[in-house]
């Protein structure tokens, strides 16, 4: 639980210019898989050695800073383009990112201590929608969708939606089906972010999970939901 906190705090850190003051050989942490993991365990071997209640006040420093910074910015400043994890968009989006990664962190420590909940409201449908922009991804790349194929996500629960992929030259995200869907996948919401955040085994959570019409490509489409970083 601490580490993802040092995380949320490194991140936010960050976008207030400052840095962890310590390096890492990744030799030496083998799930580190790229230069955001990288940078990313900086920051959590940084306070590694501080209390929980050390942390804490910590993490709550800087999130009050960070919201003051947002607070003063112009709507020229949230337009601008820029780096955000997804390639160069508007820091706006950067923002939306950077929600769905906070309420992602906030259901991992839910899991960790069984207290469910934050399933509702807007962090959580602001990153849902964040997430909704990776399933032509995921349908197309990763499962490997075929041209004409109509995909139907039917997510349930507090923040329910219906999220529509259709393949045609690739597999975009769309408003509305063009025709029956091929496939439709059931499942609660949380359990879609768990996957699309390789938080959980596809196998462990198959049994909240309907499929109706192409099963084939609706276990494919379960199997690759993992799309994080």
């Amino acid at each position: 639980m601490q580490d993802n906190v040092a995380h949320v705090i490194g991140t936010e850190g960050m976008l207030l210019g400052e840095s962890p003051g310590v390096e890492i050989d990744r030799a030496d942490h083998p799930h580190v898989r790229n230069d955001i993991g990288a940078f990313n365990e900086q920051w959590v071997q940084s306070m590694r050695e501080r209390s929980p209640a050390e942390v804490l006040l910590r993490f709550r420093d800087v999130t009050s800073r960070r919201l003051a910074a947002l607070e003063a910015m112009s709507a020229a400043d949230w337009d601008a383009e820029g780096f955000t994890p997804a390639g160069r968009d508007s820091y706006g989006r950067f923002m939306r990112i950077r929600t769905f990664d906070c309420w992602l962190h906030e259901q991992d420590i839910r899991d960790a201590v069984g207290r469910p909940g934050g399933e509702a409201g807007p962090s959580a449908s602001l990153a849902l929608e964040e997430m909704t922009t990776a399933m032509g991804y995921v349908v197309g790349k990763r499962a490997g969708a075929p041209a004409g194929s109509r995909v139907r996500l039917e997510l349930t629960g507090p923040a329910a939606r219906r999220i529509h992929v259709e393949v045609a030259e690739r597999a975009e995200v769309v408003d509305d089906l063009g025709g029956d869907a091929t496939v439709t996948l059931r499942m609660p919401a949380g359990v879609f972010a768990r996957l699309g955040g390789g938080r959980v085994d596809p196998a462990s959570v198959r049994d909240q999970i309907t499929i109706d019409g192409d099963e084939a490509l609706g276990e494919r489409v379960v199997g690759n939901l993992a799309f994080t970083i």
